[in-house]
């Protein structure tokens, strides 16, 4: 009874936060947000279902969309994810990619710690400046951001599932970097003579705001007098971009070939972006091989107005590779891919792949 009660306060204290996320979110603040890149799943798996299933999801991606099914992760599991973002090199944004790393591990029946680090990079892009305007004169630079997360879930019964995740998320150039903290919370219910019918609430991105700091702030000038002076200018503190997410997903389960149709929806509630709803349906074959697909559906979409670059239809699938012969084990290799289209811009593609025991 007292699990209970706490999962009913800290569900009750997610809904508290979603009200002040939903009332936040104003036309004045869309696009206000710092750290986008907390926006960016750079999971294949889940990518490919068009992040839908915070209600279903599993393992290591779930630290991303919703921390709670982390709880259903293998003793051990490793995982490594490549995304080119809208068409990596050949792309519009020249070598934007992500690359991420994932471990997690299980400490005890019920609970799992995992951490991933995820590092996105834009390749060498040209600096250019008030006195030298031109490409290619002045040498390059490269951005680097990076998100560190460390995630604890853990299954309060049967049927309820929770967890935490705290974040690191760093930002440099040559001369200027910015670093802050957040938190991630989420919520799974699982029900059903065979847990087919699953639910899932997650709290992303929230935490204090950060702004950026270094040499790349000052700017030595002459005065009148002949004299050398320095000024330092202040960053804008930038706002965590936090939203909620919930969503809902059924199986349907066919005995022959062990065959399953899983139905999910979702919805997204952002504090600087416009609201999202998605709808996906994922198809499973003998769970060797598995194709999934979704919409992602945002206002002002079909009117040429969307505000995210990756929104409509997203596909992926994954093949599982079984890796020991032993009935019951779960010894296995599972290689993952997805592909997002992208508004104005050339598609999203992720690689993966990931092994647990």
């Amino acid at each position: 009874m007292k699990r209970i009660t706490k999962i009913l306060t800290l569900s009750a204290a997610l809904l508290v936060v979603s009200a002040q996320v939903s009332y936040a979110g104003n036309d004045q603040r869309r696009g206000a947000a710092g750290a986008t890149q907390l926006l960016i799943n750079p999971w294949a798996k889940s990518s490919g279902w068009g992040g839908v299933n915070f209600a279903n999801v599993r393992g290591l991606d779930a630290i991303y969309s919703n921390v709670a099914g982390l709880a259903f992760s293998n003793n051990f599991e490793f995982a490594y994810s490549a995304t080119m973002l809208y068409g990596g090199r050949s792309g519009l944004m020249g070598a934007a990619s992500v690359n991420t790393f994932g471990l997690s591990v299980r400490l005890f029946e019920s609970g799992v710690l995992g951490a991933y680090v995820m590092s996105t990079g834009f390749g060498e892009i040209d600096v250019t400046t008030y006195d030298s305007p031109e490409a290619g004169t002045n040498g390059t630079f490269s951005p680097s951001f990076m998100n560190i997360n460390i995630a604890y879930a853990h299954s309060f019964t049967r049927s309820i599932h929770g967890g935490v995740v705290f974040k690191v998320v760093s930002e440099s150039t040559d001369n200027v970097s910015a670093s802050g903290l957040a938190i991630d919370a989420g919520i799974q219910y699982v029900t059903g003579a065979e847990d087919e019918l699953k639910f899932g609430i997650s709290l992303k991105n929230w935490g204090p705001s950060f702004g950026y700091d270094g040499p790349g702030h000052s700017l030595t000038m002459v005065n009148y007098s002949g004299n050398d002076f320095t000024v330092e200018t202040r960053s804008a503190d930038m706002e965590l971009p936090t939203c909620l997410n919930i969503g809902l997903s059924y199986d349907f389960l066919l005995p022959s070939w062990d065959q399953r149709i899983t139905i999910a929806g979702s919805f997204t509630s952002n504090a600087f972006l416009r609201d999202i709803y998605t709808l996906g349906v994922e198809y499973s074959l003998l769970n060797l091989v598995e194709l999934r697909c979704a919409y992602n559906i945002q206002p002002g979409l079909w009117n040429n107005d969307a505000a995210t670059a990756n929104s409509g239809f997203c596909a992926g699938g994954s093949v599982n590779v079984p890796l020991s012969k032993k009935e019951g084990s779960t010894t296995g290799l599972s290689i993952d891919y997805s592909f997002r289209t992208s508004y104005n811009m050339r598609g999203t593609h992720a690689f993966g792949a990931s092994f647990h025991f």
